[in-house]
């Protein structure tokens, strides 16, 4: 294939892999350079509200998905001030009719073997295991992508390279070396238990949010509904960069004590294994491209977990990019440092709204004392519908 259609995607997780497909739908050969070996399982769950599933049901990944996504019925908002749900948000066919695409909720490792295999279906993508990007020449024939694997440097011609490379991105440093993450006070225990390790009320397919003091929790079925994945949410100072980091289990039941309702401290011991991530952010900066290279994902946007729109955000990038660069395909090359431009442009400020939404979800879900109390009576008094309705700008966006 001619080298002139050529994208390089620095990194395999859920956004490079989304770009790949994305892109190779619009006629361009995709080379993807991912450092690690093998992609084995990171993290644990994901949700993934309809915004982020219509994509993937447009990119063909549903069948894939079938038997590890699950549809969850509802989300349950639960306080820990007086131990019991103060809200029930209907999930299920009621978000399938709002928003015209499922709510899933997934193992991150399944989504990204389910992308993985959907690459390699493709005959217009490559993926390099073991191949790091390494440099970048701009050129009068487009972009020289220097990668190294192992001790060997191979170079490779492109019309553009998509930083997809996370929230220490290599590609990032290369454009602003001078934007740093930043660490936000936070850190996320993860882990998850077998369903049958829990009474059968507790495993039915429901978001559980548990809002306390300074802390909260979140758990859902994974895995088909065979495993339950918890994410617990608490301030630290333990800032080491990374995805997964070995938690003791006695840290993070000490911060869940007995202000937190049995339910809330059943899941916590409950869980077999736990792994740490200190919660950074990414500053906003600005544009997103230089010339034909331009960032995805967590390398542009780094934010907050708490509106779950993580990896629904870098799908939504994803697939908006490949849209701008729909128009530079085949020998129409020279527009693509301005559809570039414009795909940043496109995203800029509906991610800027998602993580101030993130922000302010998570100063919510922490509040003490009274300021909790009219917290919970705020969100009994909403009611189920207009709380819906709030979320409509995320859930029904259209790339």
């Amino acid at each position: 294939m001619a080298v002139t259609r050529t994208i390089v995607v620095a990194g395999a997780g859920i956004g490079g892999l989304t770009a790949a497909l994305a892109l190779a739908k619009q006629g361009f050969r995709i080379v993807v350079l991912e450092k690690a070996e093998r992609l084995e399982e990171a993290g644990a769950g994901l949700q993934l509200s309809p915004n982020a599933s219509r994509i993937l049901v447009e990119l063909g990944l549903q069948p894939r998905l079938a038997a590890s996504a699950v549809t969850p019925q509802s989300i349950n908002i639960m306080s820990a001030r007086d131990g019991g749900e103060i809200a029930r948000l209907p999930l299920g066919e009621a978000a399938n009719f709002r928003a015209g695409a499922p709510y899933w909720v997934v193992h991150r490792a399944d989504l990204q073997t389910a992308l993985q295999a959907q690459v390699d279906h493709s005959p217009d993508i490559e993926l390099r295991l073991g191949c790091q990007f390494e440099d970048v020449t701009a050129h009068a024939k487009g972009l020289t992508v220097v990668q190294r694997h192992g001790n060997a440097r191979q170079q490779e011609l492109a019309v553009a390279l998509i930083g997809a490379d996370g929230i220490w991105s290599a590609v990032r440093h290369h454009l602003f070396p001078e934007v740093q993450p930043q660490f936000s006070g936070l850190i996320a225990w993860r882990g998850t238990l077998d369903a049958t390790a829990l009474p059968r009320e507790y495993t039915s397919p429901r978001v559980q949010l548990w809002m306390g003091p300074r802390a909260h929790l979140v758990a859902y079925p994974i895995s088909g509904g065979r495993r339950i994945n918890v994410v617990a949410i608490v301030p630290g100072t333990w800032n080491r960069p990374g995805w997964s980091a070995p938690g003791e289990a006695n840290e993070i039941k000490a911060a869940f004590s007995q202000q937190w309702p049995a339910t809330a401290r059943m899941l916590i011991g409950a869980v077999d294994e736990w792994r740490r991530w200190a919660l950074f952010t990414v500053p906003d900066i600005g544009g997103w491209s230089d010339g034909a290279i331009a960032l995805l994902g967590d390398a542009a946007h780094a934010m907050l977990p708490f509106a779950a729109q993580g990896a629904g955000m870098a799908i939504e990038d994803a697939a908006v990019l490949a849209k701008a660069l729909s128009e530079c395909a085949g020998d129409n090359t020279a527009g693509i440092p301005a559809a570039l431009k414009r795909y940043g442009r496109l995203r800029r400020s509906r991610v800027l709204r998602v993580q101030r939404a993130a922000r302010r979800s998570g100063q919510i879900y922490h509040l003490t004392g009274p300021l909790a109390l009219a917290r919970d009576l705020a969100i009994k008094s909403l009611g189920p519908r207009r709380m819906l309705a709030r979320q409509d700008w995320i859930y029904d966006w259209r790339a």
